[in-house]
């Protein structure tokens, strides 16, 4: 029974803080637009964003191509 007066307040403060971050993200337009991002994603440019690596230099070892025994 005495467990009951930890944790009863214990939620009411878990619930209270929950409440808070709903109403913050709310305020602060966290919901906005939620199907922009998706529509970004599919309508991209196609521009390469990853560096294309360049010949290999003498720094850099060559790459081994395994052939096929015949």
């Amino acid at each position: 029974m005495g467990v009951l007066y930890l944790f009863v307040p214990l939620s009411v403060v878990i619930a209270g803080v929950m409440v808070w971050a709903v109403f913050w993200a709310i305020r602060n337009n966290q919901y906005e637009d939620l199907d922009g991002p998706a529509h970004r994603m599919l309508l991209d440019d196609d521009d390469p964003k990853i560096p294309v690596p360049s010949p290999t230099t003498e720094t850099e070892p060559a790459q081994v191509v395994a052939r096929k025994s015949e």
